[in-house]
């Protein structure tokens, strides 16, 4: 019996020894072989890196008020582990914020986690309340929100920021190279339970550059007001007016009615911008693509008379004009002044025919995309392929389709000496100097000077536009009214109503484009678009401190 214990105990202290054994060999392995990377695993574990967020650029108008900015917000998070009765905290939570009890009860009992967010850039005061409630579980850390203190001025064009503050639509996304900055960061020192100790380095963030825009905020206000009372008037749909600077291309106001508050962009998803990415056809507006391409090539003067009938037939089609009237002789300045559908297919089809009438739709830049620095821009839509009846719709601005952006261009083109000049929205960013403009001419400038006279005329008693005039200037321009397509032709009683004007007409300051979708009771540009042309062109004229024209007695 004896002899049987003292061999157990001997088994006992040979088990023993080996265990010491293989604990001193692992301890000899992780200080020699593993120390160095066992090392780097601890200083992971009890270092944490922290970005530090950079503040997003504002972006100012033309006179230096603030469009969009960051303002301080504060992000409220919860550790699920360290809450102890989430049926109360998440009924209190709630209350101070505002949100659904039920999903703040959900942020509080996520599962396998230690961070979950409550409220993301909660207000302030609304946070400092939740703090002093001093609910276990609850974290708080400064955030910036993008904020839009002119609500709903310019909201399309300015687009916005997500809940990360990165750009998302319009000049926030198309900016946010220059807006965003560069991120810091910190290394926090934390304790085995994951709370900070303190802060080992420190790399600090680098905030985003501010942006100058050629827009004008009273201007643009100005503008969507005009809009809102001309839907209100005649039953438009949609409406949009674009003030441009014609000899500098710079945009002073790009309007649309109806808008949105932009602080609600982001609940009601990406919005779009009308002027830039959206096409329509344009109808008479579109005229002086054949009438400045015939002066161009010196097939026409503006005294050349035509005998042109009430209708004509081009392939299978039947052209007439707006107003019912006989067999009469017209010159090219009244054709335009008249806006005779007639007359313009009959120089189109006779002098300049498909090769002419497309190699000026190309100079004037139909079809392309004007390079506007707005995302989205569209090119525009030409005939694929011509058939007989095509160059009796083409002329007449029928079948094909532009943006209101490329319109407006056009005719600062017209304005500018025949000199065309790429349309922007940003004038600088800080720091940086500004782009150059891309520029090209269009127009000769004897040929520029005899159209700007003969837009004149439709500005007058017996042109189109009448009440596009504005007492104390000059006003040159065009009218359009075209039918809206649809998938099945052209869709009865639906019409785009389009005015496109500059002033003073002598040396013009401002061109202005108005055009509005589907108005009920009337359907006639000059009808429609030219009073609100007025309306928008008088106001800027004052605000900007225009003189009168001289030429008006």
């Amino acid at each position: 019996m004896t002899r049987v214990v003292n061999s157990r105990i001997r088994l006992l202290l040979l088990c023993i020894l080996l265990a010491f054994g293989a604990l001193l060999a692992r301890a000899a392995w992780i200080t020699t072989v593993r120390a160095s990377s066992l090392s780097k695993i601890g200083q992971v574990q009890t270092k944490a890196p922290v970005v530090i967020p950079a503040g997003r650029g504002t972006i100012f108008d033309s006179v230096g008020a603030p469009l969009a900015l960051g303002e301080q917000a504060t992000t409220v998070y919860v550790d699920p582990h360290e809450v102890r009765r989430p049926g109360r905290e998440s009924r209190t939570a709630a209350r101070l914020l505002g949100l659904k009890a039920g999903e703040v009860y959900r942020a509080l009992t996520r599962k396998r986690t230690h961070f979950s967010f409550v409220e993301r850039k909660a207000p302030p005061d609304v946070a400092a309340a939740l703090a002093r409630a001093k609910l276990p579980g609850f974290h708080f850390y400064g955030e910036e929100r993008r904020m839009y203190p002119q609500h709903s001025v310019a909201a399309p064009v300015l687009g916005f920021a997500g809940i990360d503050n990165d750009g998302l639509s319009g000049l926030e996304l198309q900016l946010d190279s220059s807006l965003a900055g560069k991120p810091g960061e910190q290394t926090v020192v934390q304790d085995p339970f994951g709370r900070a100790i303190s802060v080992a380095h420190t790399v600090p963030a680098r905030p985003g550059s501010s942006v100058f825009l050629t827009l004008d905020h009273t201007i643009q206000a100005n503008a969507e007001q005009v809009l809102r009372e001309t839907i209100a008037q005649w039953g438009g749909k949609h409406a949009t007016a674009i003030v441009l600077d014609p000899k500098t291309g710079g945009i002073l106001a790009m309007a649309e009615a109806p808008t949105h508050d932009a602080n609600a962009s982001a609940t009601k998803g990406l919005q779009t911008n009308h002027a830039v990415t959206d096409v329509f056809e344009p109808g008479s507006v579109f005229k002086v693509v054949t009438i400045a391409g015939a002066l161009s090539e010196h097939l026409v003067r503006p005294s050349t008379r035509f005998t042109l009938p009430y209708s004509i037939q081009v392939a299978d089609r039947r052209i007439h004009d707006a107003e019912e009237r006989g067999t009469e002789t017209m010159t090219v300045s009244q054709i335009l002044q008249r806006s005779s559908n007639v007359g313009t297919v009959t120089i189109a089809r006779t002098l300049l025919g498909e090769s002419g009438l497309k190699k000026w739709m190309k100079q004037f830049g139909f079809g392309r995309r004007t390079g506007i620095d707005f995302p989205g821009e569209s090119p525009g839509l030409l005939p694929s392929y011509w058939s007989g009846s095509t160059i009796g719709n083409v002329p007449i601005g029928q079948g094909v389709s532009v943006t209101a952006i490329q319109l407006a261009s056009v005719y600062a083109a017209i304005a500018n000496k025949g000199v065309w000049m790429e349309p922007h929205l940003v004038d600088h960013v800080q720091g940086e100097k500004p782009p150059p403009v891309k520029t090209r001419r269009i127009l000769s400038p004897s040929v520029d000077r005899t159209l700007l006279q003969m837009l004149k005329g439709v500005v007058s008693d017996v042109g189109t536009a009448q009440a596009a005039e504005i007492p104390g200037y000059t006003v040159a321009g065009k009218t359009g009214t075209a039918q809206k397509p649809g998938p099945d032709g052209y869709e009865p009683g639906k019409y785009v109503a389009t005015f496109v004007g500059m002033v003073p007409a002598s040396n013009p300051r401002l061109v202005v484009l108005v055009s509005v979708d589907q108005p009920t009771r009337a359907i006639f540009g000059g009808v429609v678009a030219a009073p609100a042309f007025a309306k928008i062109a008088s106001f800027d004229l004052q605000y900007l401190e225009v003189p009168p024209d001289l030429r008006v007695r």
